[in-house]
């Protein structure tokens, strides 16, 4: 089977799996894992950040995150097709009681010159404008990495006007394999960052949430809340410990392979267009000649998966588990359907 619905599919490898099996454990809701302990402590020392919580899923770390910066009534600004407004189910709403302030931009990228000019003014007829949310690489906008100077500006808006400034950084180690830029650069300028361990990392489960001691502290307790306490979790921790210090810089290798399809993509003639492809994920919009289903029908007769992504568009998404073999075969098929 050659899955490119997600790199969330991955599974352990043998040395990953080895690290989880022997991992001491505790319970965690006391602090007591020394494994989780240790993940934490690891991350928030990569990003130059004073604490990180360890959570189930990437949805629950920004999630939590919006919970801790907004009050009921608030409103947090981002692009209206980021994660945390258009795939974590409506949890802005469900969880924070926050509106939410939907901005355009260039596959999925704002800008401080939108940000500044959503700011709502002091007015008891408008939300409270609290939080700025951005995506870094962005999914719905197929990968796109932001500009780092852009990022800057963006938080100095944020900074000037007393708005949080919040990263989801799901695939952030897509973007900076493929940048200059540093954890600690994007510590120092974002006052919380999720990243998460398993997509292109490989972990089976977790994401973190990183911020200072305070910060941290209150999010532990809405962590809590929403039921993400968990106990022995120092055997999930260990799989993100071995993700951190062996599966960042293999980033590149699935960034080469999106980037290989996505040439042969173009040459295609039913496919209008192809978005530029900076990562592992690829996103393609086909023409009259080719449905969107049929395409998926097809592919799944050869046991190759994607996934539609909007009406006429497919995402494929590079991983651990996508070998140079299982390129090759996929781009054959994908010319045979021509």
């Amino acid at each position: 089977m050659i899955d490119l619905r997600s790199d969330t599919v991955t599974r352990p490898t043998p040395a990953m799996m080895q690290a989880m099996f022997s991992a001491p454990v505790g319970d965690d809701v006391f602090k007591d894992d020394p494994t989780v302990n240790a993940l934490e402590a690891k991350a928030a020392a990569l990003f130059g950040m004073e604490a990180a919580i360890f959570c189930p899923s990437g949805t629950m770390t920004n999630q939590v995150s919006i919970k801790v910066h907004t009050r009921p009534g608030d409103e947090v600004i981002c692009h209206k097709l980021s994660h945390v407004y258009y795939y974590e189910g409506g949890g802005i709403a469900f969880n924070s009681g926050a509106s939410v302030c939907l901005l355009e931009g260039d596959h999925g990228r704002i800008t401080a010159e939108d940000v500044e000019a959503h700011i709502n003014p002091d007015d008891i007829h408008r939300p409270v404008s609290r939080l700025v949310s951005v995506e870094n690489t962005m999914n719905k906008g197929g990968g796109a990495i932001y500009d780092f100077n852009e990022l800057q500006k963006i938080g100095a808006v944020c900074k000037a006007n007393g708005l949080g400034y919040h990263l989801d950084g799901a695939r952030l180690f897509n973007a900076l394999v493929e940048t200059n830029e540093t954890p600690l650069q994007y510590g120092k300028l974002f006052d919380s960052i999720s990243i998460c361990l398993s997509k292109g990392l490989g972990a089976p489960v977790g994401s973190l949430l990183l911020g200072s001691k305070t910060f941290i502290k209150q999010a532990s307790r809405v962590r809590k809340v929403m039921g993400g306490g968990m106990r022995q979790s120092g055997i999930l921790a260990a799989a993100g410990i071995y993700a951190l210090d062996n599966h960042i810089e293999r980033l590149k290798e699935d960034h080469e392979r999106a980037r290989t399809i996505g040439v042969e993509l173009s040459n295609l003639p039913y496919v209008d267009e192809v978005y530029p492809t900076q990562t592992n994920i690829l996103v393609f919009k086909l023409n009259n000649k080719m449905n969107d289903s049929l395409l998926i029908r097809k592919l799944a007769e050869h046991d190759i998966h994607g996934m539609i992504f909007s009406p006429q568009t497919i995402r494929f998404v590079t991983h651990l588990d996508f070998t140079d073999d299982m390129m090759q075969k996929t781009i054959s098929v994908l010319r045979s359907l021509a």
